[in-house]
């Protein structure tokens, strides 16, 4: 990342002050700072204050220089520096240098996400001459926790939930001296003075004898799965469930118990050589695994033994973590097998924090519980990576990820503080400041009420934080998001401006700032590819294909509309849009009669048909959508994946990926993908993707008996050809040989489909476009409120130069 260094041109003088801003509290910088300076023979003082970290310092020019040189280059490994002021100072210096209390004022500077277990305290806790041998909170400056634990800035012990814990004389010691990597670690503790764990029944009972006779918490607990228990465990953001990943009845039971259908469970595993052997691990896959993010990784699940079909029912893939803290680490210490990991909650109520909470709401799914007494502040939910086309791209992101701000591109140096609250699926929430975005960690769904609640507390949180005072809030156009009725009352309170923002622009936007296209660049072609999104007279759209830059956006093509029996009910249920497409196509007689043999006929035909037909003749509760994920889910109902319903969100897309042939997805012979047209709408407006002839091909491939990998390939295929064709077409212009646009943005959850994504980005780099995609920002809704903010502060920018 680019660093931006500002010099005083009054600077003469052998005292500057240095203002470093970015991610540099609770990273270990003063410390660096401090080291580097004594090197030098400079003197003066380093603090953090609630704008970042402040240097003073006297010294020579040489001197200062070549501190400046190392904080540009050598920062420490969770650091990260945003921009470097430097002015003259004319104030008294101490004749060393020091580190100096924090100082308060106007926040701005960045809050460190929460960081996995380093490689010296991984050492630390496995060695029995250590004092913190076995202790399950050792940290230090470059691991452990940092937003899960934070209450304010500036990031000090007593801002955290740490404050609880007063330091003993060993870890004072370590922490006040300089040439320790626990040197001003904010969550420096051992076993005497630190957070303890414990081993206890939710139900209040009484812990048998031999859980602790022998071991200690950790180990008891440790004991007890491979006994087949499912045990509650305190992390670092919230509790989660574990139980042994390779028994298929306990599996089952913390299914049952969960009240979680198919979607599929994390494991985390000891070590890369118990992953190995369930999945494959790449270069990159164990860059990600062993990264301090340590996210969960979406890994093909083609290793040599394998995992009961309930951790993962109908994909190809394994979700796989290694330990993120050491009471994980000491967990699976003698386990060679995976655990499966998983959030503690029933499905979809939000992942539970507190420990009266989890007596509560898991004592009917886990007896036993590890807990300790350090507070789990701020829910941080576990992130989602995938390598897809050689690269990490995150799915979800939170912890290790979130907050970590996002330099936004060149012409948003001015923009105005504000606020962005994404949708209600995969919610985040966006806060602009200094030219730099801060994308909240994902919240989820705002459709549970403690969920929004907890919404509602992270957006103060955050402002309170960040200093944040917005000029405007961006919302969806969607009126009846619980997103946009926060945004609504917020807008109120604060008297701030609210601001309408298209659904799928603010995807475009997202990918547009991501990749740091700036302000003044030319529109690109953004391919939009997701479920739902409101449009701009209040249709539904999910297939489209914007010119568009950050101001604004035209609606250049779309999926064909098809209508949505039941409304909400076809997201959930697969069949519904498969009737809805093969009615648009046709009539249920002549269906009748050239394919009655078929079971897709057999099986639609026992649903309430009439009724149906009724409710898409008078347009009552079945609108019409251009959605590519709902065409995804008639796709996979004609194949017989998913046809009554899903049991989460995505699930008959992701079945339908997992099912594809890849002989047949890289035939050399064009023939093999199934065939869309790309027509005129009635308006002759818009261009339209058409899937009529893809339809019959695949009626055609049922009566032939064709096999579902075979024919799930040919659809990726064959719309992958599609929106590559669309693009082409859209880019032309009449007469002229230049393109209309030379780049391509795609964004939208359809786009976490590895093979759609791969096929579609694969065909647009051969018709010679530039392809802009997503990689640290979720594609999906997760990264939204993003493109909101975007697209908000660049109109507020284009309004102030009127």
């Amino acid at each position: 990342m680019s660093i931006a260094i500002r010099i005083s041109e009054e600077i003469g003088g052998e005292s500057v002050e240095i203002r470093v801003r970015g991610r540099v509290q609770g990273v270990g910088f003063r410390p660096f700072v401090w080291r580097n300076a004594r090197d030098l023979g400079l003197s003066g003082y380093v603090l953090n204050d609630a704008a970042g970290v402040l240097i003073r310092v006297h010294g020579s020019l040489q001197s200062i220089n070549a501190l400046v040189r190392e904080i540009r280059t050598n920062t420490p490994s969770l650091a990260s520096v945003s921009a470097i002021e430097i002015t003259s100072f004319a104030g008294e210096l101490p004749d060393t240098f020091e580190v100096e209390e924090s100082a308060s004022g106007s926040n701005d500077t960045e809050i460190a996400p929460d960081a996995a277990l380093c490689a010296d305290c991984a050492r630390e806790i496995a060695d029995p001459a250590s004092r913190r041998y076995r202790y399950p909170f050792t940290t230090c400056t470059n691991c452990g926790p940092r937003l899960s634990i934070v209450r304010r800035v500036p990031y000090d012990r007593g801002s955290t939930s740490m404050d609880a814990f007063d330091l003993c004389p060993d870890c004072a010691e370590e922490y006040g001296d300089p040439i320790d990597r626990r040197f001003h670690a904010e969550t420096t503790a051992c076993a005497v003075c630190g957070p303890k764990a414990r081993l206890i029944r939710l139900d209040g009972g009484t812990v048998d004898a031999y859980s602790t006779s022998k071991c200690d918490a950790v180990e008891a607990a440790a004991d007890l799965i491979r006994n087949g228990e499912i045990i509650a465990i305190k992390g670092l953001g919230g509790y989660q469930l574990a139980c042994d990943g390779t028994r298929a009845d306990v599996v089952q039971r913390l299914r049952d118990l969960k009240h979680r259908d198919r979607k599929p469970f994390a494991l985390m595993a000891r070590d890369l050589d118990v992953i190995e052997r369930y999945a494959k691990v790449t270069s990159e896959v164990e860059h990600i695994l062993t990264s301090p993010a340590a996210p969960i990784v979406l890994i093909d699940a083609d290793g040599p033994e394998k995992l009961p079909a309930a951790i993962a029912s109908g994909l190809q893939t394994l979700g796989f973590m290694l330990p993120t803290t050491p009471l994980h680490a000491l967990l699976l210490q003698n386990m060679g097998t995976p655990v499966v990991m998983t959030s503690g909650n029933r499905s979809d109520a939000p992942q539970v924090t507190s420990d009266d909470d989890a007596k509560r709401e898991l004592a009917a799914i886990a007896t036993y519980a590890l807990v300790h007494d350090r507070d789990v502040v701020n829910r941080v939910d576990d992130s989602v990576v995938r390598v897809v086309a050689g690269k990490a791209r995150v799915m979800r992101r939170s912890r290790g990820y979130a907050p970590a701000a996002i330099q936004l591109p060149s012409g948003f140096e001015t923009a105005p503080q504000l606020l962005a609250v994404g949708g209600d699926l995969k919610s985040t929430f966006c806060i602009v400041k200094s030219g730099r975005a801060v994308l909240s960690q994902h919240i989820g769904d705002l459709g549970d009420a403690r969920t929004n609640d907890d919404f509602a507390r992270m957006i103060a949180l955050y402002c309170e934080m960040l200093d944040a005072q917005s000029k405007a809030i961006a919302c969806d156009f969607h009126t009846g998001y619980h997103s946009r009725k926060h945004a609504e009352s917020l807008a109120r309170e604060s008297s701030s401006r609210l601001m309408e923002v298209q659904h799928h622009h603010a995807h475009i936007a997202s990918c547009l700032a991501e990749n740091g296209r700036p302000l003044d660049a030319a529109p690109v072609l953004g391919i939009a590819l997701d479920g739902l999104g409101y449009g701009c007279d209040g249709e539904i759209c999910g297939g489209e294909f914007l010119l568009a830059d950050y101001t604004q956006f035209e609606r250049l093509g779309t999926f064909k509309p098809v209508a949505m029996p039941g409304g909400d009910a076809a997201s959930r249920e697969p069949w519904r849009n498969l009737y809805a497409h093969l009615m648009a196509e046709g009539d249920w007689a002549s269906i009748a009669t050239n394919f009655g043999d078929l079971d897709l006929f057999r099986r639609l035909d026992e649903k309430p048909l009439e009724i149906i037909d009724a409710m898409m003749r008078a347009g009552a509760n079945s609108p019409k959508a251009s959605s590519c994920g709902r065409l995804f889910d008639a796709a996979a109902a004609a194949m017989g994946i998913c046809f009554n319903r899903q049991a989460y969100e995505g699930e008959a897309a992701a079945q339908l990926e997992a099912a594809v042939d890849h002989d047949t997805l890289f035939h050399e012979d064009e023939a093999f993908a199934y065939p869309f047209a790309i027509t005129s709408a009635a308006d002759a407006q818009l261009s339209c993707l058409e899937p009529s002839a893809a339809w019959k091909a695949i009626l055609g491939d049922l009566k032939q008996d064709t096999p579902v990998g075979v024919m799930a390939a040919r659809f990726h295929r064959g719309l992958a050809r599609a929106i590559a064709a669309m693009a082409r077409k859209l880019a032309s212009r009449d007469g002229e040989a230049q393109r209309r646009f030379d780049t391509v943005a795609l964004s939208g959850g359809c786009f976490h489909n590895r093979i759609l994504f791969e096929q579609v980005t694969e065909r647009l780099e051969v018709a010679g476009f530039k392809v802009l995609t997503h990689a640290h920002v979720p594609a999906g809704d997760g990264g939204l409120s993003l493109g909101q903010a975007a697209i908000a502060a660049a109109r507020l920018i284009e309004a102030d130069k009127e």
